[in-house]
């Protein structure tokens, strides 16, 4: 009797479509979308069912501050989707995915390769420091001296690629390679690139972290954080979690949620029109330099082509004059808004020495080469043409 051929493998759907249908829960009355579950303890029908539940024998929901909600395991398991992990944890905010990350797998010593946003920064030197985790800052540059500064297992690398706010780029294949030959972990800040630009895991590294205030909400209006790896690397980092109790709300996991089936066609025109806006003030005379992956003389633009997707929705100007004409640049936009962060469908600029980079010296700024002078340009959806009148205008003024 002649064996039937095996059935050919249905093709993988792409990733905006997964996105949108990449749900845990169905609802019963036909939505779409499944409900907020505002719910913070679960009944059980004896004590028997309760154990069973607490100690994994059996699934079930307990208590949302253990992460264990509808709502919030369904962002989890899009968010885990975004960079094709096999687990994923949302987090109050950033910097609580951060320090989860740190103190889980950072206790045999942290590695730290290039620029970092400040506030990382001042957990690192401010806190873990003082707590007894021995911390090593590597600029970019320095990167050769990894594999000697990894002296013992277990330790941890850590690197923002697209860095804050000089956008260096770090080749995360080579850094996986020499931390694994050293049997330590690589995790990866992906905010400025979005799971749409880039895919920190696929490329070798173990963890990817996310403010997901960012690209990933995209509209300003929440505060959440993401870490996305293997079950095995996300177990430790769950259980600072729940005793730190950075959880997010059930209903900022729903908002997330939302966000995120609108993230390819946003983070595709960020793309674009920061590529736009970068062109146009190249040739600036007020603009000593743009900083921006897309830019040909960029440097690791070559790099940044081979493991990115788009170049994302971030550039730094730097302007001419420093500090004080940057400053009159920033407070003369009508377009672009002053203010903090990045992400949104609105174009933001602020000044990292006064802002994101405020907390560290002037010298330590000056080392990495974070200048006063710098305008740091979240660019969002607005029409491209417009974005750049603004800044031609506000320059123009100098």
């Amino acid at each position: 009797m002649q064996s039937k051929p095996s059935p050919e493998p249905k093709p993988e759907k792409g990733k905006a479509t997964r996105i949108i249908h990449n749900r845990r829960h169905k609802d019963s009355l036909g939505s779409p979308y499944s409900p907020v579950y505002n719910t913070t303890t679960y009944r059980f029908a004896d004590t028997a069912s309760l154990q069973n539940v607490i100690e994994g024998r059996t699934p079930g929901n307990l208590y949302t501050r253990w992460g264990s909600n509808p709502t919030i395991q369904e962002l989890e398991q899009g968010l885990a989707g975004l960079e094709d992990a096999e687990d994923a944890l949302a987090f109050a905010s950033g910097m609580a995915a951060i320090s989860a990350t740190l103190f889980a797998h950072g206790q045999n010593g942290i590695v730290c390769v290039g620029d970092l946003y400040g506030g990382t920064q001042e957990l690192l030197t401010k806190h873990l420091e003082p707590l007894g985790i021995p911390v090593t800052f590597l600029l970019q540059n320095e990167s050769d001296q990894l594999t000697n500064t990894l002296n013992k297992p277990g330790m941890l690398v850590y690197c923002e690629t697209p860095a804050n706010p000089t956008l260096g780029i770090l080749d995360i294949r080579e850094l996986a390679q020499r931390a694994h030959e050293k049997s330590a972990l690589l995790a990866v800040d992906n905010t400025f690139a979005s799971p749409i630009n880039q895919r920190p895991l696929a490329l070798g590294a173990d963890i990817c972290v996310h403010s997901a205030t960012k690209f990933l909400g995209g509209h300003s209006d929440l505060t959440a954080g993401a870490v996305m790896a293997s079950g095995e690397r996300i177990q430790p980092i769950a259980q600072w979690r729940k005793n730190l109790g950075q959880i997010l709300s059930p209903e900022t996991a729903a908002l997330l949620s939302r966000s995120l089936r609108t993230l390819p066609v946003r983070v595709r025109q960020h793309n674009d029109n920061a590529m736009a806006v970068a062109q146009a003030m190249v040739s600036h005379p007020a603009i000593k330099r743009v900083l921006y992956p897309g830019l040909p003389d960029f440097p690791g633009h070559s790099l940044a082509a081979q493991q990115m997707d788009g170049f994302g929705g971030v550039l730094t100007l730097e302007v001419e004059g420093g500090q004080e004409q940057a400053a009159k640049v920033a407070d003369s936009l009508q377009v672009f808004l002053l203010a903090t962060s990045l992400g949104g469908v609105e174009s933001l600029v602020s000044q990292p020495c006064a802002t994101s980079h405020h907390g560290i010296s002037k010298q330590e700024r000056e080392r990495r080469g974070i200048t006063d002078g710098m305008l740091r340009l979240s660019v969002g959806l607005e029409d491209a043409n417009d974005l750049i009148a603004d800044l031609e205008k506000a320059l123009g003024q100098l």
